[in-house]
């Protein structure tokens, strides 16, 4: 599996993959405004797609949430990510690609080595997304409405990671 960046070339995948009924549920209030996004280059964010010997299987944003453009996550510290995720086909799901998915996305936000924390925020009725996360090694923080959106907020502190990667988990 790799994660390349999202291209406008991605936009009618996209697009399909943010109306399938399992993205809309895990994510019913967002517009992600892919035909403006996709050319934006931002230094704050970093827009992939995960492929599997070629097949576009899922999407992964990465941003840093001190210094994104919304202030979705408020007041933050500086040196945290936070992740948004989500595999494209339903047939795809419960097949350990998202876990491959995270694994990569996490090493590629602790490659920085100011980065102290990653960030995720499931909706708090999502209890698939809470059990997955946990076994990645990100605790429960609190909950939080961001926007319509009442949400379950994780974090995977890099000790954590370390500690867990050390381990061969």
């Amino acid at each position: 599996m790799i994660l390349r960046p999202a291209a406008p070339a991605d936009l009618p995948l996209l697009r399909y993959w943010d109306e399938q009924p399992h993205t809309v549920a895990s994510d019913p209030n967002d517009d992600w405004n892919w035909e403006v996004e996709l050319y934006r280059h931002l230094s704050w964010r970093q827009q992939l797609i995960a492929e599997l010997d070629g097949r576009p299987i899922g999407f992964i944003q990465i941003i840093d949430p001190a210094t994104e453009d919304t202030h979705y996550w408020g007041e933050v510290p500086p040196n945290l990510r936070a992740l948004d995720i989500w595999i494209g086909e339903a047939e795809d799901l419960g097949r350990g690609y998202g876990t491959r998915m995270m694994q990569q996305a996490i090493t590629l936000c602790f490659s920085d080595p100011l980065v102290e924390a990653i960030l995720v925020d499931p909706l708090v009725s999502n209890h698939r997304a809470h059990q997955f996360y946990e076994r990645l090694g990100f605790q429960y923080v609190e909950d939080q409405t961001f926007g319509e959106d009442y949400c379950r907020v994780y974090r995977l502190d890099r000790e954590v990671w370390e500690q867990r990667k050390n381990r061969g988990r």
